[in-house]
Protein backbone atom coordinates (compact mmCIF):
# COMPACT_ATOMS: atom_id res chain seq x y z
CA UNK A 1 0.00 0.00 0.00
CA UNK A 2 2.19 2.58 0.95
CA UNK A 3 5.63 3.82 -1.32
CA UNK A 4 8.42 1.73 -1.33
CA UNK A 5 11.32 3.16 1.40
CA UNK A 6 15.34 3.08 0.62
CA UNK A 7 16.92 6.85 0.57
CA UNK A 8 16.28 9.44 2.29
CA UNK A 9 13.22 11.40 4.04
CA UNK A 10 12.97 15.23 4.17
CA UNK A 11 11.29 16.88 7.35
CA UNK A 12 9.54 20.16 7.23
CA UNK A 13 8.36 22.62 10.28
CA UNK A 14 4.73 22.35 9.87
CA UNK A 15 4.46 26.10 11.83
CA UNK A 16 6.55 27.69 8.69
CA UNK A 17 3.71 27.40 6.40
CA UNK A 18 3.16 31.06 4.45
CA UNK A 19 2.78 32.70 0.77
CA UNK A 20 6.39 31.69 -0.48
CA UNK A 21 6.10 27.93 1.77
CA UNK A 22 7.86 25.97 4.26
CA UNK A 23 11.37 25.41 5.02
CA UNK A 24 12.51 22.26 5.09
CA UNK A 25 15.49 20.19 6.07
CA UNK A 26 17.04 16.66 4.57
CA UNK A 27 17.43 13.75 6.40
CA UNK A 28 18.40 10.38 5.97
CA UNK A 29 15.69 8.19 5.34
CA UNK A 30 12.94 7.32 2.61
CA UNK A 31 12.44 8.18 -1.13
CA UNK A 32 9.45 7.42 -3.25
CA UNK A 33 8.99 4.64 -5.60
CA UNK A 34 11.48 4.77 -9.19
CA UNK A 35 9.78 5.72 -12.15
CA UNK A 36 10.83 4.75 -15.31
CA UNK A 37 11.65 7.59 -17.41
CA UNK A 38 8.61 8.27 -19.82
CA UNK A 39 9.33 8.85 -23.80
CA UNK A 40 8.95 13.07 -23.88
CA UNK A 41 7.36 14.34 -27.41
CA UNK A 42 9.78 15.43 -29.52
CA UNK A 43 10.66 19.31 -29.34
CA UNK A 44 10.31 21.24 -32.69
CA UNK A 45 13.81 21.94 -34.52
CA UNK A 46 12.95 24.00 -37.47
CA UNK A 47 12.26 27.82 -37.45
CA UNK A 48 9.01 29.05 -38.45
CA UNK A 49 6.97 31.86 -39.83
CA UNK A 50 4.35 33.65 -38.10
CA UNK A 51 1.74 36.23 -39.19
CA UNK A 52 0.67 38.48 -36.09
CA UNK A 53 -3.24 37.95 -35.83
CA UNK A 54 -5.15 40.19 -33.92
CA UNK A 55 -5.59 39.66 -30.17
CA UNK A 56 -2.16 38.73 -30.18
CA UNK A 57 0.54 39.25 -28.18
CA UNK A 58 4.24 38.23 -28.16
CA UNK A 59 3.80 36.38 -24.59
CA UNK A 60 1.02 34.56 -26.58
CA UNK A 61 2.36 33.77 -29.42
CA UNK A 62 5.81 32.36 -27.76
CA UNK A 63 4.13 30.16 -24.86
CA UNK A 64 1.70 28.39 -28.14
CA UNK A 65 5.48 27.93 -30.02
CA UNK A 66 7.41 26.65 -26.94
CA UNK A 67 9.78 29.51 -26.97
CA UNK A 68 10.59 32.38 -24.72
CA UNK A 69 9.85 35.91 -25.35
CA UNK A 70 13.36 36.86 -25.30
CA UNK A 71 14.53 34.26 -28.10
CA UNK A 72 11.65 35.86 -30.26
CA UNK A 73 12.58 39.59 -29.70
CA UNK A 74 16.59 38.78 -30.56
CA UNK A 75 15.51 37.13 -33.71
CA UNK A 76 13.64 39.49 -34.81
CA UNK A 77 15.48 42.38 -33.14
CA UNK A 78 12.36 43.84 -31.18
CA UNK A 79 13.15 46.37 -28.96
CA UNK A 80 9.72 46.72 -27.34
CA UNK A 81 7.91 43.22 -26.54
CA UNK A 82 4.80 45.24 -25.71
CA UNK A 83 4.27 46.52 -29.40
CA UNK A 84 3.67 44.26 -32.61
CA UNK A 85 1.67 45.11 -35.44
CA UNK A 86 -1.45 42.96 -37.00
CA UNK A 87 0.20 41.67 -39.92
CA UNK A 88 3.04 41.42 -38.76
CA UNK A 89 5.55 38.45 -39.88
CA UNK A 90 8.08 37.28 -37.39
CA UNK A 91 10.63 34.38 -37.57
CA UNK A 92 10.07 31.83 -34.63
CA UNK A 93 13.24 29.98 -33.72
CA UNK A 94 13.14 26.33 -32.47
CA UNK A 95 12.01 25.32 -29.27
CA UNK A 96 14.38 26.10 -26.62
CA UNK A 97 14.74 26.33 -22.97
CA UNK A 98 15.65 28.63 -20.33
CA UNK A 99 15.82 26.00 -17.42
CA UNK A 100 15.62 21.80 -16.43
CA UNK A 101 12.90 21.08 -13.48
CA UNK A 102 14.25 18.89 -11.16
CA UNK A 103 13.77 15.54 -10.55
CA UNK A 104 12.54 15.94 -7.01
CA UNK A 105 9.18 14.50 -6.71
CA UNK A 106 6.46 16.11 -4.39
CA UNK A 107 3.59 13.95 -3.50
CA UNK A 108 3.07 10.52 -4.93
CA UNK A 109 0.15 10.35 -7.45
CA UNK A 110 -2.85 8.97 -5.19
CA UNK A 111 -2.20 12.12 -2.89
CA UNK A 112 -3.39 14.13 -5.86
CA UNK A 113 -6.15 12.15 -6.94
CA UNK A 114 -9.02 12.35 -4.74
CA UNK A 115 -7.98 8.51 -3.92
CA UNK A 116 -8.32 5.38 -0.80
CA UNK A 117 -5.53 7.12 1.02
CA UNK A 118 -7.60 10.59 1.24
CA UNK A 119 -10.98 9.22 1.25
CA UNK A 120 -11.53 9.25 5.07
CA UNK A 121 -9.84 12.97 5.18
CA UNK A 122 -12.19 15.06 7.18
CA UNK A 123 -11.69 18.74 5.51
CA UNK A 124 -14.39 20.19 7.94
CA UNK A 125 -12.14 19.18 11.55
CA UNK A 126 -9.36 19.93 9.55
CA UNK A 127 -10.18 23.70 8.82
CA UNK A 128 -11.51 24.05 12.27
CA UNK A 129 -8.59 22.93 13.81
CA UNK A 130 -6.06 25.32 11.94
CA UNK A 131 -8.77 27.72 12.84
CA UNK A 132 -7.71 30.60 9.62
CA UNK A 133 -9.72 32.32 7.39
CA UNK A 134 -10.69 29.84 5.88
CA UNK A 135 -12.93 28.80 8.57
CA UNK A 136 -14.92 31.82 9.22
CA UNK A 137 -15.31 32.37 5.06
CA UNK A 138 -18.13 31.60 2.90
CA UNK A 139 -19.45 32.58 -0.71
CA UNK A 140 -22.40 31.84 -2.48
CA UNK A 141 -22.27 28.95 -5.11
CA UNK A 142 -25.23 28.05 -7.59
CA UNK A 143 -27.55 30.27 -5.02
CA UNK A 144 -26.25 28.29 -2.10
CA UNK A 145 -24.09 29.75 0.84
CA UNK A 146 -21.16 27.24 1.45
CA UNK A 147 -18.60 27.52 3.64
CA UNK A 148 -14.77 27.46 3.09
CA UNK A 149 -14.94 23.82 4.08
CA UNK A 150 -17.87 22.92 1.75
CA UNK A 151 -16.15 24.56 -1.29
CA UNK A 152 -13.13 23.05 -0.78
CA UNK A 153 -15.19 19.42 -0.46
CA UNK A 154 -16.67 20.56 -3.43
CA UNK A 155 -14.10 21.34 -5.74
CA UNK A 156 -12.71 17.68 -4.63
CA UNK A 157 -15.72 15.90 -5.50
CA UNK A 158 -16.36 17.50 -8.48
CA UNK A 159 -12.59 17.43 -9.64
CA UNK A 160 -11.64 14.17 -8.26
CA UNK A 161 -8.69 16.16 -6.59
CA UNK A 162 -6.99 15.36 -3.20
CA UNK A 163 -8.71 17.65 -0.25
CA UNK A 164 -5.39 17.94 1.35
CA UNK A 165 -3.27 19.21 -1.57
CA UNK A 166 -6.01 21.74 -2.12
CA UNK A 167 -6.00 22.96 1.13
CA UNK A 168 -2.17 22.90 0.58
CA UNK A 169 -1.75 25.16 -2.87
CA UNK A 170 -4.67 27.60 -0.52
CA UNK A 171 -1.73 27.73 2.24
CA UNK A 172 1.02 28.24 0.03
CA UNK A 173 -0.47 30.84 -2.62
CA UNK A 174 -2.59 32.50 0.31
CA UNK A 175 -2.09 31.59 4.20
CA UNK A 176 -5.91 30.84 4.01
CA UNK A 177 -5.92 28.10 6.11
CA UNK A 178 -3.97 28.88 9.09
CA UNK A 179 -3.87 32.93 8.95
CA UNK A 180 -7.08 34.46 10.31
CA UNK A 181 -5.68 37.94 8.57
CA UNK A 182 -3.96 36.45 5.35
CA UNK A 183 -2.73 39.07 2.88
CA UNK A 184 -5.16 41.48 1.66
CA UNK A 185 -4.66 40.48 -2.25
CA UNK A 186 -5.83 37.22 -1.81
CA UNK A 187 -8.96 38.12 -0.13
CA UNK A 188 -10.58 38.09 -3.79
CA UNK A 189 -8.05 35.94 -5.36
CA UNK A 190 -6.79 33.55 -2.76
CA UNK A 191 -4.78 31.25 -5.59
CA UNK A 192 -3.00 35.17 -6.56
CA UNK A 193 -4.56 33.93 -10.17
CA UNK A 194 -5.58 37.72 -11.05
CA UNK A 195 -8.52 36.92 -13.33
CA UNK A 196 -11.61 38.74 -13.25
CA UNK A 197 -14.04 35.86 -14.35
CA UNK A 198 -12.54 34.01 -11.62
CA UNK A 199 -13.03 35.53 -8.46
CA UNK A 200 -13.44 33.60 -5.15
CA UNK A 201 -12.82 30.37 -3.68
CA UNK A 202 -14.79 28.44 -5.63
CA UNK A 203 -13.20 29.76 -8.81
CA UNK A 204 -10.02 30.11 -7.80
CA UNK A 205 -9.53 26.34 -6.47
CA UNK A 206 -11.80 25.08 -9.05
CA UNK A 207 -9.15 26.69 -11.79
CA UNK A 208 -6.35 24.82 -9.67
CA UNK A 209 -7.72 21.65 -9.79
CA UNK A 210 -8.32 21.62 -13.04
CA UNK A 211 -4.89 22.71 -13.66
CA UNK A 212 -3.65 19.67 -11.28
CA UNK A 213 -5.98 17.18 -13.00
CA UNK A 214 -4.42 18.69 -16.31
CA UNK A 215 -0.75 17.98 -15.69
CA UNK A 216 -1.63 14.77 -14.13
CA UNK A 217 -3.45 12.97 -17.03
CA UNK A 218 -1.32 14.59 -19.85
CA UNK A 219 1.79 13.20 -17.99
CA UNK A 220 0.16 9.63 -18.16
CA UNK A 221 -0.08 9.66 -21.98
CA UNK A 222 3.22 11.60 -22.40
CA UNK A 223 2.10 14.65 -23.82
CA UNK A 224 4.22 17.28 -22.10
CA UNK A 225 7.60 18.01 -22.91
CA UNK A 226 8.19 21.64 -21.76
CA UNK A 227 6.60 23.67 -18.59
CA UNK A 228 5.74 27.70 -20.06
CA UNK A 229 6.24 29.65 -16.49
CA UNK A 230 3.79 33.00 -16.09
CA UNK A 231 6.75 35.12 -17.55
CA UNK A 232 7.02 32.99 -20.91
CA UNK A 233 10.00 31.17 -19.75
CA UNK A 234 10.82 27.50 -21.15
CA UNK A 235 11.50 24.75 -18.56
CA UNK A 236 12.96 21.61 -19.86
CA UNK A 237 11.12 18.74 -17.90
CA UNK A 238 12.07 15.70 -16.19
CA UNK A 239 11.37 12.13 -17.38
CA UNK A 240 11.44 10.16 -13.94
CA UNK A 241 9.44 12.35 -12.39
CA UNK A 242 5.69 10.92 -11.77
CA UNK A 243 2.14 12.42 -12.96
CA UNK A 244 1.71 13.42 -9.38
CA UNK A 245 4.26 15.45 -9.30
CA UNK A 246 3.98 16.72 -12.94
CA UNK A 247 -0.02 17.96 -11.39
CA UNK A 248 1.97 20.41 -8.94
CA UNK A 249 4.40 21.55 -11.34
CA UNK A 250 1.49 22.32 -14.32
CA UNK A 251 -0.36 24.45 -11.43
CA UNK A 252 2.48 26.12 -10.24
CA UNK A 253 3.90 27.37 -13.45
CA UNK A 254 1.07 29.75 -13.78
CA UNK A 255 1.95 31.29 -10.39
CA UNK A 256 5.72 31.82 -10.45
CA UNK A 257 8.71 33.27 -12.33
CA UNK A 258 12.30 32.09 -12.03
CA UNK A 259 13.15 31.61 -8.33
CA UNK A 260 9.80 32.07 -7.18
CA UNK A 261 9.17 28.82 -9.48
CA UNK A 262 12.06 26.71 -8.49
CA UNK A 263 11.35 27.59 -4.75
CA UNK A 264 7.70 26.40 -5.41
CA UNK A 265 8.54 22.48 -6.48
CA UNK A 266 11.84 21.89 -4.07
CA UNK A 267 11.68 20.44 -0.95
CA UNK A 268 10.64 24.09 0.50
CA UNK A 269 7.93 24.50 -1.39
CA UNK A 270 4.47 22.96 -1.89
CA UNK A 271 6.08 20.27 -0.59
CA UNK A 272 7.00 21.35 2.81
CA UNK A 273 3.54 22.89 3.32
CA UNK A 274 2.05 19.71 2.63
CA UNK A 275 4.83 17.92 5.03
CA UNK A 276 3.63 20.57 7.48
CA UNK A 277 0.03 19.88 7.67
CA UNK A 278 0.25 16.07 6.74
CA UNK A 279 3.36 14.19 7.16
CA UNK A 280 5.67 13.13 4.69
CA UNK A 281 3.12 12.73 1.41
CA UNK A 282 4.73 9.31 0.32
CA UNK A 283 3.93 7.79 3.68
CA UNK A 284 0.52 7.91 2.21
CA UNK A 285 1.01 6.72 -1.31
CA UNK A 286 -1.55 3.92 -2.42
CA UNK A 287 -0.04 2.53 -5.18
CA UNK A 288 -0.87 1.06 -7.75
CA UNK A 289 -3.68 3.75 -8.19
CA UNK A 290 -5.12 1.89 -11.12
CA UNK A 291 -3.73 -2.12 -11.78
CA UNK A 292 -2.58 -4.10 -13.77
CA UNK A 293 -5.51 -5.78 -15.82
CA UNK A 294 -8.08 -3.50 -14.63
CA UNK A 295 -11.58 -4.61 -16.30
CA UNK A 296 -14.46 -2.81 -16.30
CA UNK A 297 -17.73 -4.41 -14.82
CA UNK A 298 -20.68 -4.40 -16.79
CA UNK A 299 -22.28 -1.50 -17.26
CA UNK A 300 -25.91 -1.41 -19.43
CA UNK A 301 -26.74 1.96 -21.22
CA UNK A 302 -27.96 4.91 -18.66
CA UNK A 303 -31.82 5.03 -19.98
CA UNK A 304 -34.79 3.03 -20.12
CA UNK A 305 -35.62 -0.66 -22.48
CA UNK A 306 -37.34 0.62 -25.70
CA UNK A 307 -36.74 4.68 -24.92
CA UNK A 308 -34.13 6.35 -28.00
CA UNK A 309 -31.64 8.54 -26.99
CA UNK A 310 -29.26 10.39 -28.93
CA UNK A 311 -25.39 10.02 -28.89
CA UNK A 312 -24.56 13.90 -28.76
CA UNK A 313 -20.79 14.33 -27.23
CA UNK A 314 -17.59 11.61 -27.87
CA UNK A 315 -15.42 11.35 -25.17
CA UNK A 316 -14.35 14.57 -23.64
CA UNK A 317 -13.41 15.71 -20.09
CA UNK A 318 -14.80 13.99 -17.06
CA UNK A 319 -14.85 17.28 -14.98
CA UNK A 320 -13.94 20.48 -17.12
CA UNK A 321 -11.18 20.30 -19.55
CA UNK A 322 -8.34 18.82 -17.88
CA UNK A 323 -9.36 15.88 -16.49
CA UNK A 324 -8.84 12.50 -18.63
CA UNK A 325 -11.58 12.31 -21.40
CA UNK A 326 -13.68 10.38 -19.22
CA UNK A 327 -17.56 10.95 -20.60
CA UNK A 328 -19.86 11.11 -23.16
CA UNK A 329 -23.29 12.22 -23.56
CA UNK A 330 -26.41 11.31 -24.32
CA UNK A 331 -29.86 13.60 -25.05
CA UNK A 332 -33.10 12.21 -24.68
CA UNK A 333 -36.11 11.57 -26.44
CA UNK A 334 -38.03 15.23 -27.55
CA UNK A 335 -38.13 17.61 -30.35
CA UNK A 336 -36.97 20.19 -27.93
CA UNK A 337 -33.66 22.09 -28.01
CA UNK A 338 -32.01 24.12 -25.36
CA UNK A 339 -32.69 23.44 -21.70
CA UNK A 340 -35.94 22.52 -21.18
CA UNK A 341 -37.55 19.62 -18.64
CA UNK A 342 -37.38 15.92 -19.84
CA UNK A 343 -39.89 13.41 -18.47
CA UNK A 344 -37.12 10.59 -19.79
CA UNK A 345 -35.53 9.11 -17.34
CA UNK A 346 -31.61 8.15 -16.65
CA UNK A 347 -31.39 4.65 -15.04
CA UNK A 348 -28.82 2.79 -13.30
CA UNK A 349 -25.87 1.35 -15.45
CA UNK A 350 -25.12 -1.22 -12.60
CA UNK A 351 -26.06 -1.77 -9.25
CA UNK A 352 -24.62 0.05 -6.53
CA UNK A 353 -25.35 2.51 -3.75
CA UNK A 354 -25.75 6.08 -4.36
CA UNK A 355 -23.35 7.96 -2.47
CA UNK A 356 -23.52 11.81 -3.52
CA UNK A 357 -26.60 13.53 -5.01
CA UNK A 358 -26.38 17.20 -5.28
CA UNK A 359 -25.85 20.17 -7.67
CA UNK A 360 -26.87 18.58 -10.67
CA UNK A 361 -24.29 15.40 -9.59
CA UNK A 362 -24.93 11.73 -9.23
CA UNK A 363 -22.08 9.23 -7.97
CA UNK A 364 -23.07 5.80 -7.74
CA UNK A 365 -20.21 3.26 -5.67
CA UNK A 366 -20.22 -0.18 -7.61
CA UNK A 367 -17.91 -2.19 -5.25
CA UNK A 368 -20.34 -2.00 -2.27
CA UNK A 369 -18.32 -0.17 0.60
CA UNK A 370 -20.32 3.08 0.03
CA UNK A 371 -17.22 4.93 -0.60
CA UNK A 372 -16.74 6.35 -4.14
CA UNK A 373 -12.71 6.65 -4.06
CA UNK A 374 -12.58 3.08 -3.40
CA UNK A 375 -12.76 0.77 -6.95
CA UNK A 376 -15.09 2.07 -9.55
CA UNK A 377 -17.96 4.38 -9.32
CA UNK A 378 -19.95 6.68 -12.21
CA UNK A 379 -20.59 9.95 -12.06
CA UNK A 380 -24.23 10.69 -13.51
CA UNK A 381 -24.24 14.63 -14.32
CA UNK A 382 -27.10 17.23 -15.49
CA UNK A 383 -29.53 14.81 -13.13
CA UNK A 384 -32.60 17.55 -12.18
CA UNK A 385 -33.14 17.91 -8.83
CA UNK A 386 -36.87 17.01 -9.13
CA UNK A 387 -37.34 13.21 -8.37
CA UNK A 388 -33.61 12.95 -8.00
CA UNK A 389 -32.48 9.57 -6.13
CA UNK A 390 -31.41 10.44 -2.98
CA UNK A 391 -27.83 9.59 -0.99
CA UNK A 392 -27.74 6.56 0.58
CA UNK A 393 -30.37 4.61 -1.29
CA UNK A 394 -28.86 1.10 -3.15
CA UNK A 395 -30.25 1.02 -6.82
CA UNK A 396 -30.02 -1.96 -9.09
CA UNK A 397 -28.91 -1.88 -12.64
CA UNK A 398 -31.93 -0.17 -14.18
CA UNK A 399 -33.48 1.38 -11.25
CA UNK A 400 -34.19 4.88 -12.06
CA UNK A 401 -32.16 7.93 -11.06
CA UNK A 402 -33.27 10.69 -12.42
CA UNK A 403 -34.14 13.24 -15.20
CA UNK A 404 -31.90 14.65 -17.52
CA UNK A 405 -31.42 18.76 -17.31
CA UNK A 406 -28.88 21.13 -17.68
CA UNK A 407 -28.38 21.39 -13.93
CA UNK A 408 -24.79 21.45 -12.21
CA UNK A 409 -21.75 22.14 -13.88
CA UNK A 410 -21.93 23.98 -17.66
CA UNK A 411 -24.29 22.81 -20.05
CA UNK A 412 -26.10 24.29 -23.51
CA UNK A 413 -28.97 21.99 -23.49
CA UNK A 414 -30.40 19.25 -21.35
CA UNK A 415 -28.43 15.92 -21.40
CA UNK A 416 -26.80 13.12 -19.34
CA UNK A 417 -22.99 13.28 -19.04
CA UNK A 418 -21.63 10.12 -18.00
CA UNK A 419 -18.58 9.09 -16.88
CA UNK A 420 -15.68 6.34 -14.84
CA UNK A 421 -13.72 6.23 -12.33
CA UNK A 422 -11.48 3.85 -10.45
CA UNK A 423 -10.02 4.83 -7.07
CA UNK A 424 -10.64 8.48 -7.55
CA UNK A 425 -9.14 8.58 -10.95
CA UNK A 426 -11.10 9.53 -13.56
CA UNK A 427 -10.89 6.77 -17.00
CA UNK A 428 -10.62 7.83 -20.26
CA UNK A 429 -13.74 6.63 -22.55
CA UNK A 430 -11.37 5.78 -25.59
CA UNK A 431 -8.60 4.34 -23.88
CA UNK A 432 -6.70 1.34 -22.83
CA UNK A 433 -10.08 0.20 -20.84
CA UNK A 434 -13.20 1.79 -23.30
CA UNK A 435 -16.21 2.35 -21.86
CA UNK A 436 -18.73 0.07 -22.97
CA UNK A 437 -22.55 0.32 -22.00
CA UNK A 438 -24.66 -2.47 -23.14
CA UNK A 439 -22.48 -3.31 -25.36
CA UNK A 440 -21.47 0.04 -27.21
CA UNK A 441 -17.87 0.74 -27.01
CA UNK A 442 -17.04 4.12 -27.18
CA UNK A 443 -13.67 5.19 -29.75
CA UNK A 444 -12.90 8.48 -30.46
CA UNK A 445 -9.78 9.80 -32.90
CA UNK A 446 -8.24 12.78 -30.70
CA UNK A 447 -10.78 15.52 -31.25
CA UNK A 448 -12.69 16.46 -28.31
CA UNK A 449 -16.34 15.77 -28.37
CA UNK A 450 -16.12 14.20 -31.46
CA UNK A 451 -16.13 9.90 -31.70
CA UNK A 452 -18.39 6.81 -32.01
CA UNK A 453 -19.82 4.14 -30.40
CA UNK A 454 -19.77 0.70 -31.80
CA UNK A 455 -21.71 -2.39 -31.32
CA UNK A 456 -20.56 -4.88 -33.94
CA UNK A 457 -21.54 -4.27 -37.60
CA UNK A 458 -22.94 -1.33 -36.47
CA UNK A 459 -21.55 2.13 -35.50
CA UNK A 460 -22.95 5.56 -34.72
CA UNK A 461 -21.11 9.06 -34.66
CA UNK A 462 -21.46 11.59 -31.86
CA UNK A 463 -23.57 14.41 -32.97
CA UNK A 464 -24.66 17.48 -31.42
CA UNK A 465 -28.03 17.18 -32.53
CA UNK A 466 -31.08 14.20 -33.12
CA UNK A 467 -30.42 12.39 -36.26
CA UNK A 468 -30.55 8.39 -37.54
CA UNK A 469 -26.85 8.97 -37.12
CA UNK A 470 -26.68 8.76 -33.57
CA UNK A 471 -29.86 7.68 -32.43
CA UNK A 472 -29.17 4.57 -29.81
CA UNK A 473 -32.37 2.49 -28.17
CA UNK A 474 -31.52 -0.29 -25.50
Amino acid sequence: MAGSQDGQQVTADPQANNSSGSSAVLGFVSTPTPNAPIVLPTPRTETLTYTVQSGDTLRKIAQSNQVSVSKISALNQIENPDLIEVGQVLLIPPATYDATAPAFKIIPDSELVFSPSNAAFNVVDFVKTQDGYLASYSEEVDGVILTGAEVVERVAVEYSVNPRLLLTVLQYQGRWVTDKNPPEETRIYPMRYYDAYRDGLYNQLGWAANLLNEGYYLWKINAISIWTLSDSSIVKVDPTINPGTAGVLNLMRYLTVGSDWERAISENGIFATYFGFFGYPFDAAFEPVIPENLSQPTLELPFEVGSEWSYTGGPHGGWNTGSAWAAIDFAPPGDALGCFPSEAWVTASAPGQIVYSDHGAIIQDLDGDGIWQTGWSILYMHIDSAERVQAGSYLAEGDRIGHPSCEGGFSTGTHLHIARRYNGEWIAADGDLPLVLGGWTAVGYGVEYNGYLVNGNVTLEAWNGRAPINAIKR
